[in-house]
């Protein structure tokens, strides 16, 4: 169990070192204008994300199944990520 929360919060820490970016940009650029909401759904599909991989690289053992799972996931992330960002595929 220690382990597994060792896991979780190396995963939480990865995805606050992220998001510094965009705070960071935001202390020296005005196009870069998040707000509270932003961060926050940024965190989760981060670590929603993270948590999703871990689990397809732990549980699937074949190699090519797993590398088409890690794709599939690393393509629904950027399919949210640009779709919250600048809405590419909707109205």
């Amino acid at each position: 169990m220690k382990s597994n929360f060792r896991w979780l919060a190396k995963i939480a820490l990865i995805t606050i070192a992220i998001l510094l970016v965009p705070l960071v940009a935001m202390q020296f650029s005005d196009s870069v204008d998040w707000s509270v909401g932003d961060f926050v759904v940024a965190a989760v599909l981060l670590f929603a994300t993270a948590l999703a991989l871990d689990l397809v690289i732990a549980k699937i053992q074949d190699q090519k199944r797993k590398i088409m799972a890690v794709g599939l996931l690393a393509a629904a992330f950027l399919f949210v990520w640009a779709e919250l960002t600048v809405g590419v595929f909707g109205d």
